[in-house]
């Protein structure tokens, strides 16, 4: 008792006010659950009693979309990937899903010391052939953004087979829209039922709630991140270039976008080496 009387003496009053707070969060979110009872359909979010001032740490969320030999903007080579998930590896990035990354920004919830998010859009068949078994050779998951009209339909796409398979080996299958149209050049009615229809999609492909979108060629606004609430989706995904904090609108999350480019490795490497310490000892803000 005596030592917890200490460490309370040792705060400082906005530290306390902080902990106050998610004392009190914490205490709302278990009396609900109890009046919930067991037909409570979703637990909360983990909470965390770190503050955001004790652990300003930010999650880099990296947006892929090919992996292949190809010369085009939106490939990445395999060996260039590769590098990627190695030095990834070896400087000690543990790789989440969209759900704990939902759960860290809207309630502390813990992450690894060093979390990354890696996404790809589209849903190209590449991210099964090629990258799929890279990543499984590092142990990392993925998360991957299907346009659901084009899996099965298209060659160069996903098989739902195949989504089911990556599905079942860790990986998350979200939502890009049913036909990739830009939201901001549709219609409200045209953006609830591509939003709808992909959603259903996944469900019946898959048995698998999307509860996650990226919007297609990242474009949006406001009025269309709130039908994509009003869709039931938890939160979205843009190309903003920035790391996500606890600060971050989950229905605009920031991505690092990677391209090939002479430079992709050098940025790539420069980011996962020295940016970590720019944004934890709050240098640059998030």
């Amino acid at each position: 008792m005596e030592i917890l009387k200490e460490k309370f003496q040792k705060l400082s009053g906005r530290q306390f006010i902080y902990l106050l707070i998610v004392v009190i969060v914490v205490l709302a979110a278990a009396a609900a659950a109890r009046l919930g009872g067991e037909d409570s359909s979703e637990a909360a979010p983990v909470m965390s009693c770190v503050t955001i001032e004790d652990d300003p740490r930010t999650v880099m969320v990296l947006n892929y979309h090919k992996i292949a030999n190809e010369h085009k903007s939106l490939s990445v080579t395999l060996p260039d990937f590769e590098q990627h998930m190695k030095w990834l590896q070896e400087y000690g990035y543990t790789s989440i899903t969209p759900e704990e990354l939902y759960a860290f920004v809207v309630g502390g919830a813990a992450l690894p010391e060093k979390p990354v998010l890696i996404t790809f859009d589209d849903g190209y068949k590449d991210n099964y052939t090629n990258a799929y078994p890279i990543m499984k050779k590092y142990g990392f998951k993925g998360t991957i953004f299907v346009v659901t009209g084009f899996l099965g339909v298209y060659d160069n796409y996903l098989t739902w087979d195949q989504a089911r398979e990556l599905s079942d080996n860790g990986f998350s299958i979200e939502s890009h829209t049913h036909s990739h149209k830009s939201m901001t050049e549709a219609s409200d009615e045209e953006i609830s039922r591509e939003l709808t229809r992909s959603r259903e999609k996944i469900k019946e492909k898959l048995g698998l709630e999307a509860d996650f979108i990226a919007y297609p060629t990242g474009t949006y606004n406001l009025h269309i991140a709130d039908l994509v609430r009003q869709a039931g989706y938890k939160g979205a995904f843009t190309i903003k270039y920035d790391n996500v904090s606890r600060e971050s609108n989950v229905y605009a999350l920031e991505r690092v976008p990677v391209f090939h480019t002479e430079k992709t490795n050098k940025d790539f490497l420069e980011r996962i080496q020295y940016l970590p310490l720019v944004y934890k000892y709050g240098w640059v803000k998030n």
